[in-house]
């Protein structure tokens, strides 16, 4: 008996040595591109470093953040009306999709595979699909809209913020409500048939099947799908920086977007890479909130 324990225990730490050596060069490169940058970014908070040269200036970079930099907040602003403006669209469509292609009907595969294509387009050339298309004298939009005679004159869509914005949402929905789809197909594969049999057979309806069986089945998969897509979307820059660019006058600037401008001195800044290190320190601590926020807000979801 003690020579079985004493093989299994030689066994077991084979196993651990095995996962720590398959696990090791991952976790090196983990740990030199995640905490790291970190580490310099907390670091360079508290300098006026251009890339060139140091001076250590303390606080002076958060309270030019809290003080004078209005810019920075509208940002932010801007970062999560776009956010929850895009994600009241996508989140539902996405579930409605899933829902209509979870049911064993002719043709389901294809628009499974049709949905998910935008997902794996590049957001640059999204970006610049969708600039293209709403551009205001030679845009494929508007000559739809000349053509089915709901207006007259071109409309100029990136010549007011919200129009600007609402462009940017509809290329964001169509691009991502695939992956979402996806996980949610995952969920509803997840929930056993017999629930739906047993409804069937007390004459429920499909309504009251989504409410009473569908929602509360795939709760906890909701609360993680809708926490990728709040932090997904409130990284956003790509596609704004391959579209508006934060035009006009800045008024579709997200957060990200306005940091990377600063640390690589774009939309003739200078280069501030301490200041846009005390940028990222303050997005990153919204962004901590936000999910904690969201999380604590919907821990029913997983009952």
């Amino acid at each position: 008996m003690m020579q079985k324990q004493l093989s299994l225990q030689v066994a077991n730490r084979k196993d651990a040595r095995q996962a720590i050596m398959m696990i090791f060069p991952m976790m090196i490169g983990f740990v030199l591109f995640t905490y790291v940058p970190i580490i310099y970014i907390l670091r360079f908070a508290f300098f006026n470093y251009n890339g060139f040269r140091a001076r250590f200036i303390g606080m002076d970079n958060f309270i030019r953040l809290f003080t004078r930099d209005i810019d920075f907040w509208k940002s932010i602003g801007n970062t999560f009306i776009l956010t929850f403006g895009k994600l009241a669209v996508e989140i539902p469509l996405a579930l409605l999709l899933a829902v209509l292609l979870n049911k064993n009907l002719r043709g389901t595969g294809f628009f499974r595979v049709t949905l998910f294509l935008p997902a794996i387009i590049s957001t640059a050339i999204v970006g610049l699909v969708f600039s293209l298309m709403f551009a205001a004298f030679d845009g494929v939009i508007n000559g739809m809209l000349r053509d089915l005679h709901l207006i007259k004159t071109n409309i100029n869509w990136f010549g007011n913020k919200w129009t600007a914005l609402t462009v940017l949402g509809i290329a964001s929905v169509w691009q991502n409500v695939g992956v979402n789809m996806i996980f949610f197909l995952v969920a509803l594969q997840r929930i056993p048939v017999e629930l739906y049999e047993c409804a069937d057979l007390d004459g429920a309806s499909p309504w009251r099947k989504f409410w009473r069986i569908t929602l509360p089945m795939i709760g906890s998969m909701f609360q993680i799908i809708l926490l990728m897509a709040i932090v997904g979307s409130l990284k956003m820059a790509d596609l704004i920086l391959a579209s508006t660019n934060g035009q006009p006058a800045g008024s579709t600037e997200v957060v990200m977007t306005y940091v990377f401008k600063f640390f690589f001195g774009s939309a003739g800044r200078t280069v501030e890479i301490g200041y846009a290190s005390s940028l990222s320190v303050i997005t990153g601590l919204i962004l901590a909130g936000v999910s904690m926020i969201y999380l604590k807000t919907t821990e029913r979801l997983k009952e």
